[in-house]
């Protein structure tokens, strides 16, 4: 067994589940789980976000849209696919440019589709001057039977910043994207642009579905609000060493930290292949026993060190040194620390972390 652990709690996932089906309202739920969950896995989470509220799943590539179909008899989307590609029969597809078109219209079966129209993101999905014709050539291949047209989908470039103007502009275009398509003949009855902080600030963007990711894995989308998500994932090592280091000596590769005292280090069984960014340096701290302390030196392939001072609270091997989670920082405390964001945190562990998952609750919230 490795002795680096990411523990997720199944009550969690379900609490937050069913938060966002409440918030969502009248509104279909697409729980997003591209990424393995967000690194938590859908093999565990898929059932438990089913049975609490999930309408559908969101997936990026139709190998996650494969193995998330085996999971569920909910509906899956994928929207990150190259034309050349196998169409898997019953994945519901987003269509991005004329080529993802052509290419369900091509498909042996009738795909069901979601046009992608780019409000203001710039990444995918098409340009408002290919709105019209876009929309014609798929009601026509509509009517011809080679394609269903279920709705329109954009994504939305700054709805974590609620007091912005952007959003509302991004949801004025996408509105009329779908008025222009109901002009050309489709009947757009599914459309979505709300992603996790959307659905929780701007209840006028709802639509008819809603596809939240990082918030039914318990993380805020918002700095410093709180809607009573609970946070599913903890990352924790066993610690392997503690060692007396004398003052002024040297830790880790490059000399780039000394003792400032005597004192002890603790070794950590965790490292840049398991997730730990080299360029943490410095910036990282660990929770041991309730107390939190700084890691120094370089981050190692396997391991890291971290300064215990004079060892005060007695930290010996065996204990758990918890790098986020319960009993130690929360992501977001340690995304700040290290200079990224909660979403990138819950995507780190990997390499010979281990996950171990704590089973729902009986009763649902």
């Amino acid at each position: 067994m490795s002795p680096l652990v990411a523990r997720i709690d199944l009550s969690a996932i379900a609490h937050n589940t069913a938060l966002l089906k409440k918030q969502a309202s009248a509104a279909r739920l697409v729980c997003v789980v591209k990424a393995d969950a967000y690194n938590h896995g859908i093999g565990r989470c898929v059932p438990v976000m089913e049975a609490n509220g999930a309408d559908a799943f969101g997936v990026a590539t139709l190998a996650e849209a494969r193995a998330v179909q085996a999971l569920t008899s909910k509906p899956v989307i994928a929207w990150l696919w190259s034309p050349q590609e196998a169409i898997p029969e019953g994945i519901e597809l987003a269509v991005a440019t004329k080529e993802h078109l052509a290419s369900l219209i091509d498909a042996p079966f009738n795909a069901t589709a979601y046009l992608k129209v780019d409000t203001g993101m710039h990444r995918a999905g098409f340009t408002e001057s290919e709105w019209d014709d876009v929309f014609a050539q798929a009601a026509a291949a509509e009517r011809d039977g080679h394609v269903r047209v279920a709705g329109l989908m954009s994504h939305l470039a700054d709805a974590d910043n609620p007091d912005g103007d952007y959003t509302s502009l991004q949801a004025a275009r996408f509105r009329d994207a779908i008025a222009r398509a109901r002009a050309a003949g489709l009947n757009p009855v599914c459309n979505h642009l709300a992603n996790s902080p959307a659905t929780w600030t701007r209840p006028d963007l709802v639509f008819e579905q809603v596809r939240p990711g990082v918030s039914l894995y318990g993380m805020e989308p918002i700095p410093g609000e709180d809607r009573g998500l609970r946070p599913a994932m903890t990352w924790a090592a066993t610690i392997l060493a503690v060692k007396p280091l004398a003052a002024g000596e040297p830790v880790s590769y490059g000399l780039t930290w000394r003792a400032p005292s005597d004192g002890y280090t603790a070794l950590v069984p965790a490292g840049y292949a398991d997730g730990i960014a080299r360029s943490w340096q410095g910036a990282m701290q660990v929770t041991i026993g309730g107390h939190r302390y700084p890691v120094v030196g370089r981050v190692c392939m396997d391991q890291i060190i971290v300064w215990l001072g004079e060892n005060e609270h007695s930290v010996r091997a065996g204990d758990e040194a918890v790098l986020f989670g319960e009993g130690g920082m929360s992501a977001a405390e340690f995304a700040d620390s290290v200079g990224t964001i909660n979403y990138e945190v819950i995507c780190a562990p990997k390499g010979r972390t281990r996950r171990e998952y704590l089973e729902p609750e009986q009763e649902r919230p």
